[in-house]
């Protein structure tokens, strides 16, 4: 069942639009994360989902009751929305405690055993309960801003950008940990991040936005292996995109004839997309690449950058068979990141296969 509705928002500052017409449902207990670059409108859409700000025009509907719909627009206050910041936004004068509990009633019955709740809730120790925010770490305190936003049991949750300031690794489990517990109440939440990793692992639902409007909306692992452009499919993780010509079903490119995924319109000459986990490397010796094996393809790497875990590896092709463009893209090397532990070095001649399908993007 849907809980939140966005129908044809539109929001202008002066001669900037910040939003063209937006449309977004939000399943209950769903989590759904809005992705673009800066100044694409993902603020202005929460904080017009929230209430700070009102829509030029379109409609907000929460639970079938209308929050925006051009003729008025309920207060940010009695919306039942739950809102955690990026700096998390506690108060620097009261104690923890007290910014746990600022939205109760101060004289509300069971108060102090509400705050104790929600701090083992999102996993903060009670000793901590007298600090300031002063003296927490920053993974610490966006758990108290989380904190206070649950007190006031809301039914959506708003997060812009709440783990942006923590270090990788608490980045990592914070988000987690956050997903576990909102889940767990049943809560449905919007993100806002820059972060595709962070929007892929953490959402149900991702939205990718561009100059205000949505460029496509589904599930992560659509958005990331069926992206409708470009520009999708670039903003959400490493990609290489050849033109090709369409044959059959199969993409005929500088890697050789492709399948594709799914069906629908082709035109013949279109460009297709491949993620960088597709394509495959076996070391070869150079008189194999000179004697090539029928069908196979080969290159050589000319730049190995070794990073731990992870090495790109720039891989400049021999062998490419004649395609549109062959030429110019056969002299541009392909730029993977494999295991640092088995990345060929420079000079090695490898062979290149690809696996699983090729996407076919739409033009633009």
């Amino acid at each position: 069942m849907s809980l939140l509705e966005l129908h044809g928002l539109k929001k202008t500052y002066g001669p900037v639009t910040a939003l063209a017409g937006v449309d977004l449902s939000v399943a209950s207990g769903s989590r759904t994360a809005i992705v673009g670059p800066s100044g694409c409108g993902k603020t202005t859409l929460l904080r017009l989902i929230a209430g700070f700000e009102t829509p030029d025009s379109g409609s907000i509907m929460l639970d079938d009751k209308p929050l925006a719909n051009g003729a008025g627009a309920v207060p940010a206050h009695l919306r039942g929305i739950g809102l955690v910041a990026q700096d998390g936004a506690l108060f620097p004068h009261l104690s923890i405690a007290e910014n746990i509990g600022f939205g109760l009633g101060r004289h509300a019955a069971g108060r102090n055993e509400r705050i104790t709740e929600l701090a083992y809730t999102v996993g903060l120790d009670s000793a901590l309960l007298k600090r300031r925010p002063h003296q927490l770490s920053g993974g610490q305190q966006q758990r108290v801003a989380l904190a206070r936003a649950l007190a006031m049991r809301p039914r959506l949750m708003l997060l812009d950008e709440p783990f942006s300031a923590l270090d990788t690794g608490l980045r990592a489990s914070m988000r987690k940990a956050v997903a576990e517990l909102l889940e767990t109440a049943g809560i449905a939440t919007v993100l806002v991040t820059h972060d595709q990793a962070e929007a892929l692992s953490f959402a149900d639902q991702v939205a990718v936005m561009r100059e205000g409007s949505f460029s496509q909306v589904g599930t992560p692992r659509e958005l990331y292996l069926k992206p409708r452009d470009r520009m999708v499919a670039e903003f959400l993780g490493e990609a290489l995109v050849l033109p090709a010509m369409i044959v059959d079903g199969f993409a005929e490119t500088t890697l050789g004839r492709l399948p594709l995924d799914g069906s629908g319109e082709r035109p013949a000459l279109a460009r297709v997309m491949l993620r960088p986990e597709q394509v495959m490397l076996e070391i070869r010796p150079a008189t194999e690449a000179a004697d090539p094996q029928a069908g196979a393809l080969y290159g050589e790497v000319v730049e190995s950058e070794f990073a731990g875990a992870t090495s790109t590896v720039a891989v400049r092709l021999i062998n490419s068979p004649d395609s549109p463009e062959a030429a110019a893209i056969a002299n541009t090397p392909l730029v993977l990141r494999k295991s640092g532990i088995e990345a060929p070095a420079v000079g090695e001649i490898v062979r290149i296969r690809t696996i699983g399908t090729a996407h076919v993007l739409a033009a633009g």
